[in-house]
């Protein structure tokens, strides 16, 4: 794995790429009771939405238009949230391929009327890709990593990325294996 940005910028010098920094944002919200669970914390789907929407309006700024969601994984929640609790999801590009890009996304809290430190509560990440008024793929700009801690994330998002293709593999191979044996799903 290195830090450099994949072959595909070079096949594609129209389309510039774009600093970590261009599309990093945070979005802040204030949890309410209607947030919250059984249990009397905020439900975890509700920090998946805000999540989902942090990273989305980054993967629409990195691209210049629509993204959509491919997937999530190793959403990890830290620390319950609580009634009263102000959420700050910051999100960025970590890594890009052609049409795809990996955001990450750090979710912190802190009591809205203390002055203590946010603490971290959750982290995910995100695959989104960038899709054209009919819904194909289109190409995403590069990103370029400008500190030492952006480029340890557009190397772990490689590694992240491998395990993905792999993953999907080893299950299609498995499937393909099945069936061949007469075993239906």
């Amino acid at each position: 794995m290195t830090d450099q940005a994949p072959a595909a910028a070079a096949e594609s010098p129209d389309i510039p790429g774009k600093p970590t920094s261009a599309s990093r944002t945070t979005l802040s919200h204030i949890m309410t009771h209607n947030d919250t669970n059984l249990l009397g914390t905020v439900h975890g789907g509700v920090i998946m939405k805000l999540v989902d929407d942090a990273a989305g309006a980054v993967a629409g700024r990195h691209s210049g238009g629509p993204a959509v969601t491919a997937s999530m994984d190793e959403m990890a929640f830290l620390e319950p949230v609580r009634v009263g609790d102000l959420v700050h999801v910051k999100a960025q590009v970590n890594w890009t391929g052609r049409t795809s890009m990996e955001v990450g996304v750090r979710v912190l809290a802190e009591r809205w009327n203390e002055s203590a430190p946010a603490t971290q509560v959750g982290s995910a990440y995100l695959v989104f890709a960038a899709v054209d008024a009919d819904g194909k793929p289109r190409r995403v700009p590069q990103v370029t990593p400008e500190t030492e801690r952006d480029r340890r994330r557009y190397q772990e998002a490689q590694i992240r990325r491998a395990h993905r293709l792999a993953r999907r593999r080893a299950i299609m191979e498995l499937r393909e294996k099945r069936a061949a044996e007469g075993f239906e799903d």
